[in-house]
């Protein structure tokens, strides 16, 4: 039998068949007055369109009227934000050496003791403690997906286990699919017909199989069952969200670690020659014979046996343990195939020159040892000679190079077996590597030093050190005559040896490794074991890394010595250096590390000697450890030597025969870089360390009448100075400032406390001419100097001297500049890693020293004052200074009228600032006007409190101006960063607007933990959200989001990248502003926002692009860790009163099948209505876009479609993975937030993917109504017959369903159809609403659905249950099998094109032959549905509300 309508009716709601008439009359005349598919841009219950955002409510009154204890249970939670929200953390920094190596205390200059600061203190970060639950931090990956299912409960079903379906592989050894014995044979004739019945077991007996139970009962009985093993999260079982459309996806950066290549380790272990007659010492590097650059230091190697170094008794102490290491790490940042491994051995000098003493190991052989040994025992007693009369000096003996790159190619490139020594897994600073050093060539990529197996290497060919030959240029001609098939290194004869090395790649954590300071590397188990040394890089090209420890190394390279107009005997040259603190011998500094074999640390070092050779040539490299502290005395000094290799009574060993010295110190700068210097035939005369070599000195004699006879280079490799002459000058006046000492010398320059403010000025514009990697390597100094100086402005001869307008213009520029030279490694959303990792590890606010809970409350530290000393008058204290230099320097004001100056700044720049309050309920004297809140500090008077706080300049005076100057403490000016940024930003010149524009995220996320640690270190955490912040900074803060808000509209078709990047960095601000200000106030700033969008989309050429950064605008505010709390999922929905009398009446009778009028409140929570968005402000929003995308007339549509969507999905996904909301009753709160989302995808049904089997597969009663309802306006007043039928209970007319629905329903559904992956995860966010949303609710607003809309709804549950139905393993094979067979189509005809077997006119004509297709234009909805089905289905869908 088939039920009619009026009986399926009385089925659902439990009325009689005269009520269903009366009520069906009803809906129908209720219908004529309107049809529903008008338009959703226009809301139903307030009339407030929708592409209109309602102003919301007062976040903060709401919380106070409804306090949380008002909630049961775990809903407490959802209505505010937990109170450990924000902490801060103290993050120990890292330090990979057992011991931090910053330098013992002393008297240490100011710049110095920045550095020992900057490199020793703990980051502090301001941390939200629930930010990682949101979706923008913890995403919903596939990865997290297929984590998430492991726990899932394996699914059989019939169809897949019937005996007719053939079991998977897999399967075979599951006991649910075996049927070995007849217990688990099916009970079907055919499947128990082969064994023997009468032998069977009787089955158990079912009980209380005939007992009479209530219907409740077996319907209870079967939900329980239902619920068993089912999954609590159902978008688990849903594919992940789409990872492109993740516009809010962000990550924390890392924090700043010391910048490492591609590390190789060199193990050497073994040289042995056919003759061992004297100690041999090695020395490794890497050279590029491409960049002509050594790229590494020295290291220095011994591999000498006990007797031969015992040869050396005499000359050394005992070895220190750093000097015996025989294995080394290299770096390479920029793996090339024209990097070598340069090996060059010495020996002790002795007389003769080199071919001479390379003659017997060329001509002796190891096996003519007997037939030799008269002449080896000669040697030996000579070599023994020599070393103890010249076992300090050295002569160079033979060279040699391994081609780096056959190395890696030869091993080869793959992965390396488990038990190879040195795997290596990325570390961050692999990571990193992502910048300007990785612009190479297409060769340079495909050579790689990180994944090759370990080698070990027997190098056997040595040549000869040539006297005339030793420098680095002609070492980078042999290098490169090495790589051609016809060397003519090949034709000479070597020097035989064996070198046995081992190169493999660097593993992650050696153990008993020394960094380049000597210092250990953890782990370092025992001090006892022999040491690896870590070599220091010198990069090929520039490397932009932040210095992150300390560092002060000095290299000197001798390059080249002329004494050949030189008198007297001087033919062996040897060149003593020392590092002098002081003129007196006695001041020479232990601080040039030591080679091989000796102490770790020597006071003078000695190049190696070119026998008989006035003009030599060095390859040395000396390298020193600078002293924290550099003076004026301290320089360098050469001492060169005459030594006679030859006994002779009377003669000195060494002969003095020339002087010359380098200052290490000018104006303040470390010198470095190349020299040629003047030798001086005299001993240095007294006070010569303050001058050059350069100046003639009276009574002096120089070599070559004062020429420059003597080259020598300094390179310095220091994290204190910055090698700059831009950087050099801002740091030294800024330490000149703190420190007070006036008056100072700047080059040829004295400056007063008169001059210092126009030269610091100089120096902050010039900061953008300084070199880009010396500027990234001191950023964070760079930055933090800006940073004080507007936060602490310099007080110069008593007067405030404001550089706040043109610090921040520095630090612009600054800022830029970084991110020009980062511009490879940026992240999607253009942000410089380095620069995040400042702004969320080293940035703090200055003069602060925070403290962690449970330790003393912080206190305002008192720093040096920028201008103090004992020569300052009296008369000149702060409470008589005037301001003679402000963020406009032609402005002269007095402290007390600040507002006055920034009035005047205002009114030069032309801001309107009317437009500065978003809202005018925000105005100072408005309904929700932000109280300005009165500072501890501020006196009795709440009037001159609110005054004083404020401030447009937010400064106060830190000490009394009564007290006498004898006692008063230094005073101070305190400003707050964020305040001053923001003010600044807004009234900035176009310029630096546009370079801050560029890079608006950094100063955003600045002013967010400028704010952050203000509250955090001030303890104003419980202090009311509107207290937190005076109102002028939330003026600023509101003007400042209006014109960046505007300049994404403007500039959305000049330069989308830029616009697309600024709507993410301004949705980011306001996202961050949550958490930190009154939220009331941040949501009419997103109110203004958006109306400035809709202003524009009026008049834009390509809304879409608009309409798709406002959607990653609002996806990424909706990414919010607290988004429920935000959306007030607490609070009771009241709808605010009927604009008119009709409104009221008309939803009075939307009920259909009830007698009793609906209720409004449960009406309103499933439409967008403007209660709903006012309320839930930020789910409104994002509904509302979907709305809006879903819109039959949208521009864009598909994309929108799927923005849009996806946007819902994964907030829903994120809810289904947090453990805030696992609880049912919290999780039904959360699902009245997407409660519209059913109705708008109701609405959206006819323009959903089919996803039923065939053309007549399933029909529709909603179709139908609509179809009568819509009909109405062309019947002039008569009643449509379907209508009549319905009412009187007969059957419809047959096709008449059919006639109708192909009818007007195809006008009013016409639009762009949305994708079936679109319209798939529409569904399932639907099903979302309806399994997490409380039952009884959902059948309140079901009983008041009108007939259409409650026929649309079964539709969609039916088009539900056809998208997700599961058809068996046979449809997925046969779906694979068509595309497989569909890929081989493909391939047969990609070959025919290929081979030329057919032609262009070939495929045309078999074109034009084949059967071409017919498409269905029926619509799918224009089948039959019987009432039967939609009362089958309106039960189930009842019973399993909870699933």
């Amino acid at each position: 039998m088939v039920l009619k309508p009026r009986d399926w009716m009385g089925l659902l709601f439990g009325v009689g068949s005269g009520t269903v008439a009366a009520e069906v009359r009803k809906q129908v005349s209720r219908e004529r007055s309107g049809s529903p598919h008008s338009s959703r841009r226009c809301s139903s219950s307030l009339g407030v369109p929708l592409t209109e955002v309602i102003e919301p409510l007062d976040f903060e009154d709401v919380l106070l009227s409804r306090p949380p204890d008002a909630e049961p249970g775990p809903l407490r939670d959802l209505v505010e934000f937990p109170a450990d929200d924000l902490e801060l953390l103290l993050q120990p920094r890292e330090c990979r050496t057992t011991e931090p190596g910053i330098p013992e205390d002393g008297k240490l200059d100011a710049q110095v003791r920045a550095a020992l600061e900057m490199y020793t203190e703990d980051w502090i970060i301001a941390h939200r403690r629930y930010q990682h639950l949101s979706a923008a931090y913890s995403p919903i990956t596939l990865e997290t997906q297929r984590e998430r299912q492991k726990g899932l409960t394996r699914q059989v079903f019939e169809q897949d286990a019937s005996g007719d379906e053939r079991s998977s592989p897999d399967d075979s050894d599951d006991p649910r699919h075996s049927s070995g014995s007849p217990d688990d044979t099916p009970r079907s004739s055919g499947a128990s017909g082969i064994f023997d019945l009468r032998n069977l077991a009787a089955d158990s007996l079912l009980p209380s199989l005939l007992e009479r139970v209530a219907p409740e009962d077996v319907d209870r009985r079967n939900e329980a069952l239902r619920r068993q093993h089912r999954s609590r999260a159902l978008l688990t079982l849903y594919p992940a969200p789409d990872e492109d459309e993740a516009v809010e996806r962000c990550s924390r950066p890392e924090p700043p670690r010391e910048h490492f290549g591609q590390r190789i380790l060199v193990k050497c272990l073994s040289l042995k020659f056919e003759i061992e007659i004297e100690p041999i010492f090695g020395i490794l590097a890497l050279y590029d014979v491409r960049e002509k650059k050594k790229i590494s230091e020295n290291f220095y190697f011994d591999l000498n046996s006990d007797s031969m170094k015992g040869l050396l008794r005499a000359h050394g102490t005992h070895p220190a343990i750093s000097t015996l290491a025989r294995s080394a790490i290299f770096s390479v940042t920029y793996p090339s195939p024209d990097i070598f491994l340069v090996i060059k051995l010495e020996k002790v000098l002795q007389q003769g020159d080199i071919s001479e003493c390379c003659e017997p190991y060329m001509v002796m052989k190891e096996v003519d040892t007997a037939k030799n040994k008269e002449k080896l025992e000669k040697l030996r007693l000579a070599a023994e000679q020599f070393c103890t009369r010249l076992g300090r000096y050295r002569m160079p003996f033979a060279w040699t190079a391994v081609h780096l790159a056959n190395i890696v190619s030869s091993a080869g490139q793959s992965d390396r077996d488990s038990d190879s020594e040195g795997e290596r897994r990325p570390t961050w600073t692999d990571r990193r590597r992502r910048g300007p050093q990785d612009r190479t060539s297409s060769g340079d990529d495909a050579c790689s030093f990180s994944g090759f197996r370990p080698a070990t290497l027997t190098v056997t060919n040595f040549f000869k050190q040539e006297a005339e030959r030793l420098s680095d240029e002609d070492l980078f001609k042999f290098l490169a005559d090495m790589r051609r098939p016809t060397s003519l290194l090949r034709r000479l004869r070597p020097v035989t040896a064996q070198l046995k090395i081992d190169i493999s790649p660097a593993p992650e954590n050696p153990h008993f490794c020394l960094s380049p300071e000597l210092l250990h590397v953890k782990p370092y188990p025992d001090p006892r074991g022999r040491p690896t040394k870590e070599i220091l890089e010198f990069p090929a090209r520039e490397v932009y890394a932040p210095h992150t420890s300390y560092r002060n190394l000095l290299y000197v390279y001798p390059h080249s010595l002329n004494f050949s107009s030189r008198q007297g005997s001087v033919r062996n040259l040897a060149v003593r250096v020392q590092y002098m603190a002081g003129e007196d011998p006695s001041q020479a500094l232990p601080v040039i590390f030591g080679k091989s074999s000796c102490s770790e640390f020597t006071r003078e070092a000695f190049t190696p000697v070119v026998y008989h050779n006035k003009s030599p040539e060095f390859y040395e490299e000396f390298k020193l450890r600078l002293p924290a502290c550099v003076t004026e005395n301290h320089h360098l000094l050469f001492t060169f030597y005459h030594v006679s290799c030859q006994p002779r009574p009377g003669t000195a060993l060494e002969t003095p025969v020339g002087f010359t010295w380098i200052p290490l110190l000018q104006h303040g700068h470390l010198r470095t870089g190349p020299f040629c210097l003047p030798v001086s035939v005299d001993q240095p005369p007294p006070s010569y360390s303050v001058l050059t070599p350069d100046v003639a000195l009276p009574g002096m004699r120089w070599v070559d009448g004062h020429k420059g006879v003597f080259s020598v280079e300094l390179t310095a490799v220091s994290s204190v100075h910055p090698q700059d002459p831009y950087l050099d000058k801002f740091f030294t006046l800024v330490h000149v400032l703190e420190e007070g000492a006036f008056p100072f010398r700047l080059k040829d320059a004295v400056l007063s406390e008169s001059t210092v403010e126009q030269e610091l000025r100089a120096s902050l514009v010039a900061l953008r001419l300084a070199s880009p990697e010396p500027l990234v390597a001191f950023s964070h100094h760079v930055l933090d100097k800006l940073v004080r100086l507007v936060v602490r402005p310099p007080i110069i001869g008593g007067q405030i001297v404001n550089l706040g307008r043109v610090a921040f213009e520095a630090m612009a520029h600054v800022v830029s500049l970084v991110h020009r030279s980062l511009e490879a490694a940026q992240d999607a959303r253009g942000h410089c890693p380095l620069l995040a990792a400042y702004v969320y590890y080293a940035f703090r606010l200055p003069g602060t020293e925070p403290s962690l809970p449970g330790r003393a409350p912080p206190v305002t530290l008192q720093p040096a004052t920028l201008a103090h000393g004992p020569g300052r008058p009296a008369s000149l204290y702060l409470a008589r200074s005037k301001s003679i230099s402000s963020s406009n320097p032609d402005l002269a004001v007095a402290p007390g009228s600040v507002d006055d100056e920034v009035s005047r700044i205002l009114a030069s720049k032309g801001i309107d600032r009317s437009h500065s309050w978003v809202n005018s309920a925000y105005a100072p004297g408005g309904s929700k006007a932000v109280l300005r809140r009165a500072p501890p500090y501020c006196g009795a008077d709440p009037r001159q409190a609110i005054d004083r706080s404020s401030s447009r300049t937010s400064s106060y005076l830190e000490g009394s101006s009564s007290t006498p100057p004898a006692t008063q403490p230094r005073p101070t000016v305190q400003k707050l960063l964020h305040e001053e940024l923001a003010l600044q930003w807004v009234v900035s010149g176009s310029a630096v607007r546009e370079a801050v524009l560029q890079h608006a995220w950094f100063f955003f996320q600045l002013m967010v933990k400028s704010m952050a640690l203000h509250l955090l270190l001030g303890q104003k955490l419980d202090t009311p959200r509107k207290l937190r912040f005076p109102g002028r900074f939330l003026d600023d803060i509101a003007a400042l989001v209006g014109s960046v808000g505007l300049e994404v509209i403007t500039r959305v078709h000049k330069d989308v990248e830029l616009a697309e990047h600024l709507n993410a960095s301004l949705a980011f601000f306001l996202s961050d502003l949550l958490s930190l200000v009154d939220r009331g106030f941040v949501f009419s700033l997103v109110r203004a926002h958006y109306k400035q969008v809709a202003t524009r989309l009026q008049s834009a050429p390509n809304p879409a692009v608009l309409l798709t950064l406002r959607m990653d605008f609002t996806r990424i505010l909706c990414g919010h860790e607290h988004y429920v709390t935000l959306n007030l999922p607490c609070c009771p929905l009241s709808p605010p009163a009927s604009p008119s009398p009709s409104v009221s009446s008309t939803t009075s009778q939307s009920s259909t099948f009830s007698s009793q009028a609906p209720d409004p409140k449960v009406i309103s929570m499933f439409e967008l209505s403007g209660s709903f968005r006012q309320q839930h402000f930020l789910a409104g929003l994002l509904l509302t876009e979907l709305a809006l995308a879903l819109e039959p007339e949208a521009e864009g549509a598909s994309l929108l479609h799927k923005k849009a969507i996806s946007a819902v999905h994964s907030l829903l996904c994120g809810h289904d993975a947090d453990p805030r909301y696992a609880e049912a009753t919290v999780k039904a709160r959360v699902a009245e937030l997407y409660l519209p989302l059913l109705s708008l995808a109701r609405d959206t049904l006819p323009r959903l993917h089919d996803f039923a089997e065939g053309p007549g597969q399933r029909s529709r009663l909603a179709s139908m109504l609509d179809s009568d309802t819509e009909g109405e306006g062309d019947m002039g007043g008569t009643i449509n017959p379907s209508v009549a039928m319905a009412i009187a209970g007969g059957p419809l007319a047959p096709g008449s369903r059919a006639s109708i629905s192909q009818g007007p329903a195809t006008a009013a559904r016409s639009g762009c159809a949305l994708s079936a992956e679109s319209s798939r995860t529409l569904l399932v966010c639907v099903l979302w609403v309806l399994k997490n949303a409380e039952p009884a609710l959902l059948q309140r607003w079901a009983a008041d659905l009108a007939l259409p809309q409650l026929g649309r709804l079964l539709d969609l549950l039916y088009l539900c249950l056809a998208a997700f139905e599961y058809k068996g393993k046979k449809a997925f094979e046969r779906i694979n099998s068509l595309t497989f067979k569909k890929s081989l189509d493909m391939k047969a005809r990609l070959e025919e094109a290929i081979l030329g077997t057919i032609g262009a006119r070939q495929e045309m004509v078999r074109r034009s032959r084949g059967p071409r297709m017919k498409w269905n234009t029926r619509p799918w909805w224009t089948g039959t549905w019987q009432p039967r089905q939609a009362w089958w289905f309106w039960i189930h869908w009842r019973s399993s509300c909870r699933r």
